[in-house]
């Protein structure tokens, strides 16, 4: 029997709607999905909203509309991409509670409740703490004299750098004790550690897949 299922694309703001940004990308990657998990595409439903605020989801009607049709055909609701959700914890956990099956393509079709619980935890954390670290780049800058409505080349630069590089150094250290687990079972070679990360479903720091190189980067960061 062929398995089906509803795809919702979700782009922010309405000039992402008309230009079409980051709707086709969505779309290639839950056909690729489907194509490759053996699913049918049944039906589309595109919104065009924020995925702010407790009530975003009564703002969503498109979102509603999935979720019924996904009851009717008892099949799952497919995203490219976790934040085409939500990246609010609260928000996601509200809809494991509808009783449909969500499916995030980039995570793939193993991703249980529990992962997409954690991920979204932890994308809610990381922006949390660029916003905290932002604040503090700015203030650090203003109080050398920086003037913060035109900034010079320069500050503006090594801002960005230590942004960076913080962001680059917590994720390394969250990740660090998943590689040394899947090293303890036998993956002995940057290669295989990037290839089991990828199959448990672990995205990088930028949500793609991993590779043997950026394997190395993060246990260079890890290393005293």
């Amino acid at each position: 029997m062929q398995k089906t299922l509803i795809s919702y694309i979700r782009v922010s703001t309405a000039q992402q709607g008309r230009s079409g940004l980051g709707l086709d990308a969505q779309r290639v990657a839950i056909l690729r999905f489907a194509e490759a998990e053996g699913f049918e595409e049944i039906a589309e439903y595109v919104e065009i909203e924020t995925g702010k605020g407790a009530d975003a989801l009564d703002r969503r009607p498109q979102l509603t509309a999935a979720l019924a049709e996904a009851k009717r055909h008892k099949c799952p609701v497919v995203v490219a991409k976790l934040d085409r959700l939500s990246r609010d914890v609260a928000f996601v956990a509200g809809l494991m509670a509808q009783r449909v099956a969500f499916i995030v393509a980039e995570l793939g079709a193993d991703a249980d409740p529990f992962m997409l619980h954690l991920y979204a935890a932890l994308a809610e954390k990381e922006r949390a703490l660029i916003s905290q670290r932002t604040k503090a780049a700015l203030s650090a800058a203003k109080a050398r004299g920086t003037r913060l409505g035109n900034p010079r080349l320069a500050d503006a630069r090594a801002i960005a750098n230590s942004r960076h590089k913080a962001g680059a150094d917590e994720f390394a250290a969250r990740v660090l004790p998943v590689i040394t687990e899947i090293q303890k079972t036998g993956a002995e070679t940057l290669r295989a550690v990037a290839d089991a990360l990828n199959k448990r479903g672990v995205p990088t720091a930028r949500g793609g897949r991993w590779e043997a190189q950026t394997v190395a980067n993060v246990l260079r960061r890890s290393t005293p």
